[in-house]
């Protein structure tokens, strides 16, 4: 009888083990509630693994935490909305800028305005080769030519992921924060990239918990994009994807 409760006391502390980092979603099964569009995104990551884990690598950054980070992004990028989305608008944001038109780019969906802010905040990072990655705005004519590279950068996904190379080491620098552990790291991160690292602390905290993701033109139920951040990174961790 003893040995009976001994087993069920090691099977009870192996549960809790196995689902302790999942608190952050609050046992929400995203991959489930996504669906398809989770496995788009999922494939989007495994067949452009080869380039993504050594950009991260080479800049001393997770690839699990760098990919959690835009995972959602991943999720609800329409690469046919995308290129509609960019014919009608890119000719308006190089000509008038970000007040007229700033709109999501790629499969990460960077705005133009969030090209803009890392162009100015990357000079602040130590490191020489991140703040290589892009060229100064005195590197160009003009504003448009300056606007013009900042939609072709994010046109493309490997350039566009230096942009979010460069927003992890420019929130490195900006928040020097002890983290609990490397969830709430990640929680704090994409809640940043989400709503904006040019926020407070306090703000982006109080963002982590807000549900305004989803992946419909019309909104239904919606959920927290760093609580899918977080779902992601601990499912890639299990799978010793670093």
């Amino acid at each position: 009888m003893q040995r009976k409760y001994f087993y069920r006391i090691i099977l009870g502390l192996f549960t809790i083990l196995c689902f302790e980092g999942l608190s952050f979603s609050q046992g929400i099964d995203y991959k489930s509630i996504f669906g398809k569009d989770w496995d788009k995104a999922q494939s989007f990551v495994t067949e452009n693994e080869n380039w993504l884990k050594p950009a991260c690598e080479k800049n001393n950054i997770s690839f699990s935490f760098a990919v959690a980070i835009v995972f959602p992004e991943l999720i609800r990028y329409s690469a046919l909305q995308d290129k509609i989305e960019i014919s009608l608008l890119k000719t308006l944001y190089i000509n008038l800028g970000e007040e007229y038109a700033d709109f999501s780019v790629g499969p990460f969906q960077m705005k133009p305005s969030f090209g803009e802010e890392i162009h100015k905040k990357v000079l602040s990072v130590k490191e020489r080769k991140i703040r290589n990655l892009f060229k100064t705005g005195t590197s160009f004519k003009d504003v448009k030519e300056y606007r013009k590279s900042i939609v072709t950068d994010l046109e493309d996904p490997r350039s566009e992921f230096n942009y979010l190379i460069a927003f992890i080491k420019i929130c490195e620098h900006s928040y020097m924060i002890n983290w609990k552990d490397e969830n709430e790291k990640v929680k704090f991160f994409s809640s940043a990239y989400n709503c904006g690292s040019d926020k407070g602390q306090d703000y982006i905290y109080a963002m982590t918990e807000k549900k305004f993701f989803s992946t419909g033109l019309v909104k239904t139920k919606t959920y927290s994009y760093s609580d899918i951040s977080v779902y992601w990174y601990i499912l890639s961790s299990k799978s010793g994807n670093d």
